[in-house]
């Protein structure tokens, strides 16, 4: 029999042995009621993906160590301190914002030392501390709580989230593959912990986001800040006559608008009395500021001008109100990547260094100019994708291989070629070299 599977059903027997001792006592509080509340079905559920996937993770990273182990180990924790609020939730009242934020508290934290990790001088585990603290993204999904929360629902959060960890991940899979099965071992250890682990977690019991309950406790709010000794105190209202109208009779104000000018012409004074005369050197005509010779360096002012300007700033991600990209473009850009799903027209790598683009999708084409090194990773979906290279070096796609979680498989595309005249025409081939 499996190990795993043992390990479950000692912890379902040693859990319901616990319970039977104990006995289901009748009349007791929400508050205190956490060892009724940790064995729900769903929290059941959960401590099963901690001893099936997390356990996994650990195990593979004890077998490499170092840095690897520790972000594995936060891994846990952060799992960990999700199934106390899972239990924590079926005993609370939905909070409100502030709530929400200081219950979220304990989870924020360990996510912040996974962070922690990947900042400063880069590692040799780099690739796997920032799969690690990426993934932990995921956990996020407690905190939906409808549709106008800002988030997408739990599963989808749960598969975007880790979308983004598995660009790091997949570079864990090429580099390892014939280094170290271990590493390659942690990187499919943690993909299942998420796709299928979490996902399906959260498909069978949370679909809709958490059930907070409706009789518990209330949770408690961030406390407020304390004003800061010796700030300024705050400006005093403005003056009251900015609101009130003043109680003048309107037959001893002063008219204004067109009231002012009707008023004027039935005085009988002469309309034209007060205007000022005007002499030859203020007409139009004869004002040296306002000939029609426009100067060079006035077109150059128009030219550079803001209101001239065609292209207005780069969009990074997808806007309001549409379904899918048209077009992406990565220009002038030097060790970045890029993640997209998919894209309607094509992906342009335009005078880059050093890039790596991920289709998780489907593209029609994919162009590459002017650049020196470019990773292309291709889904099944874009495999019948035109690639384009024009004066580009050091190209490599790569395809996933024959089995669902088998390794990528790395094609070079050619950059030299020979050019043969045959037949009244060149024939251009890419440079094969052969070993003796």
């Amino acid at each position: 029999m499996d190990d795993n599977l043992v390990k479950r059903l000692e912890a379902a027997v040693a859990r319901l042995e616990a319970l039977s001792a104990g006995g289901f006592r009748q009349g007791v509080a929400p508050e205190d009621g956490g060892d009724v509340f940790a064995m729900d079905p769903s929290i059941v559920a959960f401590d099963d993906l901690i001893s099936q996937h997390v356990n996994r993770v650990t195990s593979a990273a004890e077998k490499i160590g170092g840095q690897v182990l520790d972000v594995s180990k936060i891994i846990a924790e952060a799992f960990n301190v999700q199934k106390e609020l899972l239990i924590k939730i079926k005993q609370t009242q939905k909070p409100d914002m502030s709530g929400m934020v200081e219950f979220l508290k304990p989870l924020n934290e360990v996510m912040a030392k996974a962070s922690a990790l990947t900042e400063g001088r880069r590692s040799d585990f780099f690739l796997h501390l920032k799969t690690g603290a990426d993934s932990l993204a995921a956990l996020a999904w407690i905190a939906y709580t409808g549709k106008d929360c800002g988030m997408s629902m739990p599963i989808a959060h749960v598969e975007e989230s880790w979308q983004m960890a598995e660009f790091y991940s997949n570079k864990i899979l090429v580099e390892y593959r014939n280094k170290d099965a271990n590493h390659v071992e942690w990187a499919k250890a943690l993909k299942e912990l998420y796709v299928p682990g979490l996902r399906d977690y959260v498909k069978s019991h949370h679909r809709l986001g958490p059930v907070w309950s409706a009789t518990g406790k209330i949770a408690a709010s961030a406390p407020a800040k304390a004003p800061t000794p010796g700030a300024p105190a705050p400006p005093p209202p403005p003056p009251a006559s900015l609101f009130t109208e003043t109680t003048q009779p309107s037959s001893s104000q002063p008219k204004v608008g067109m009231s002012a000018v009707f008023q004027e012409i039935s005085s009988g004074k002469p309309v034209t009395a007060g205007l000022r005369k005007v002499t030859d050197d203020m007409k139009t005509k004869n004002r040296v500021d306002r000939s029609g010779v426009v100067t060079a360096a006035e077109k150059e002012n128009r030219a550079g001008s803001p209101g001239f300007s065609k292209t207005g700033p780069p969009k990074l991600e997808l806007q309001m109100g549409r379904k899918k990209v048209n077009n992406i473009t990565v220009d002038k850009c030097t060790k970045m990547g890029v993640v997209f799903k998919d894209v309607v027209a094509a992906c342009e790598i335009v005078n880059c260094s050093g890039v790596e683009v991920q289709c998780q999708g489907s593209a029609p084409t994919v162009s590459v100019d002017n650049t020196a090194g470019c990773q292309l990773y291709l889904s099944k979906d874009a495999l019948e994708a035109s690639i384009t290279t024009a004066k580009s070096s050091e190209i490599n796609v790569l395809v996933p291989g024959s089995e669902p979680d088998g390794d990528w498989i790395e094609q070079a595309l050619p950059q030299q070629y020979v050019h043969v005249f045959k037949d009244g025409q060149f024939v251009t081939t890419p440079v094969s070299h052969s070993g003796a």
